[in-house]
């Protein structure tokens, strides 16, 4: 019996050591066959000069046969005579266009990749209904695959948001360029995101639905939405009332010292209207309610998503509220409204006087199709001009990064796009990609599959 036993030992032992080895063999000959992560290439630095170039500065009139200088990382000069110095590469730009690069305004980019079936790649949200201390720059993976899918099509820098919840965190604006959140971050909390509550269950809803279905109780729906707004106008007191009490005792250590609320702490400069909130809201209700609230509590808003926000134009105008589009792509909310109504939102705020930009509202997977939304907010009454801005200029001046980012000038961040037509036409494609004046490699997961793939030869039929 002894002897089997140590039989079914060895025998045990040596079947774990071939599965070692063939998880050692598997690994080497993937770690050859995988190429380096386009996520971690993190570009050439340099000197770059683009010459004979149409360069679209965005907040000024386009220099036809100009050039361009990109030196230590920020646009050096731009004009129509431009000279290298010495070690500069130079980049032949004839019948190409420079453009800045694009801003998406919504996005959880870096936060999540595969949205079902993967949890381990899914850090958007945290548990609970306020969590104003939760950061999106503290989640962000660098090394996602949408981060260069992104970029080579012309977006440079996002903004990344927690969802969830009522008080989702504290939205993040990153390049997309880099290998740690550092690296990346462009202003790490920029804004407090707030998913303002609303009356669910019916009201401005899709088409068709509730045959046979139960009858939503609204005056339920009514009291939990009430409930909720107390509850975050209470949490806005407290913290500043915890602002007050930790900026006296900074100033007469004899004070009581306050205890400390990490929720509360970070909520104070955003209770102060220090800094800006993003008040997710769609129908014109509660866009409307939401306005009203942040002028009661005091709060620096910023509305994201008003698909209705043409519907309120004049009360946003008259607030100076600037709106971030989401929902160019969505269907309209109503039966009975045109099909366009979500195309002309964007041209309508703008003949109101609205502030306003077009971003995405994407998880990252499709945010690389930002330009083709504002191209089609050009279809439908947006001057070309004015749809390009509202990609680059307007996000940049709404996210507090026009003086970096947003137009081409000099002394502003060198993220560049050379492309071979018209930014926001689909047929264009992208030559040259510079982030912080780094030339970027223009390869991603895309491009790879393509290449593997497009010599394929299928079978001879038989």
């Amino acid at each position: 019996m002894k002897n089997y036993e140590l039989r079914i030992t060895n025998y045990g032992i040596l079947f774990l050591f071939f599965l070692f080895t063939v998880h050692c063999s598997l690994f080497t000959v993937s770690a050859q066959l995988s190429p380096p992560s386009q996520q971690n290439q993190n570009g050439q630095a340099g000197t770059f000069l683009i010459r004979n170039a149409r360069i679209v500065t965005v907040s000024g009139a386009p220099v036809e046969n100009g050039s361009l200088l990109i030196q230590n990382g920020r646009i050096a000069a731009v004009g129509a005579n431009v000279n290298a110095p010495a070690g500069a590469e130079t980049i032949d730009g004839s019948g190409l266009m420079v453009f800045p690069g694009m801003i998406d305004a919504a996005t959880n980019m870096g936060l999540m990749e595969i949205p079902l079936g993967a949890p381990g790649t899914d850090d958007d949200a945290e548990v609970g209904d306020m969590n104003p201390n939760a950061r999106a720059i503290v989640g962000v993976n660098p090394h996602l695959t949408h981060i260069p899918v992104t970029r080579v099509n012309g977006t440079t820098t996002v903004l990344t948001m927690p969802q969830g919840g009522i008080v989702s965190g504290q939205a993040s604006i990153i390049n997309l360029i880099g290998s740690t959140q550092a690296e990346m971050a462009v202003n790490p909390s920029f804004a407090l995101v707030i998913d303002f509550p609303r009356v669910a269950g019916g009201f401005g809803g899709g088409f068709g639905g509730g045959f046979g279905g139960q009858a939503p109780n609204f005056e339920e729906a009514i009291r939990t939405r009430d409930q909720r707004l107390t509850d975050l106008r209470r949490m806005l007191k407290d913290a500043e009332a915890y602002g007050k009490a930790h900026d006296a005792y900074a100033q007469n250590k004899t004070l009581p010292r306050p205890k400390t609320d990490l929720r509360l702490a970070a909520l104070v400069p955003f209770a102060r209207g220090e800094k800006p909130v993003i008040m997710i809201a769609n129908r014109e209700i509660d866009i409307r309610n939401a306005v009203r609230f942040a002028d009661d509590n005091k709060l620096k808003m910023i509305l994201m998503g008003g698909n209705d926000a043409w519907r309120a134009a004049d009360l946003l105008k008259q607030r100076n509220v600037p709106v971030i589009i989401t929902g160019i792509w969505s269907l309209p909310a109503r039966e009975d409204d045109a099909y366009d109504v979500l195309f002309e939102n964007a041209s309508k705020l703008q003949r109101a006087g609205v502030r306003f930009a077009v971003a995405s509202g994407d998880e990252g997977a499709n945010a690389r199709d930002l330009p083709y939304q504002a191209g089609m907010t050009a279809a439908f009454g947006l001057t070309p001009e004015e749809a390009l801005k509202s990609v680059t200029l307007y996000p940049a001046q709404i996210l507090g990064i026009a003086d970096r980012m947003g137009s081409l000038e000099v002394g502003k961040v060198a993220n560049i796009v050379v492309a071979d037509g018209d930014i926001l036409d689909p047929r264009t494609h992208i030559r040259h990609l510079f982030i912080n004046g780094r030339k970027m490699p223009l390869n991603t997961k895309h491009t790879e599959l393509f290449d593997q793939f497009k010599d394929r030869k299928l079978p001879a039929s038989q």
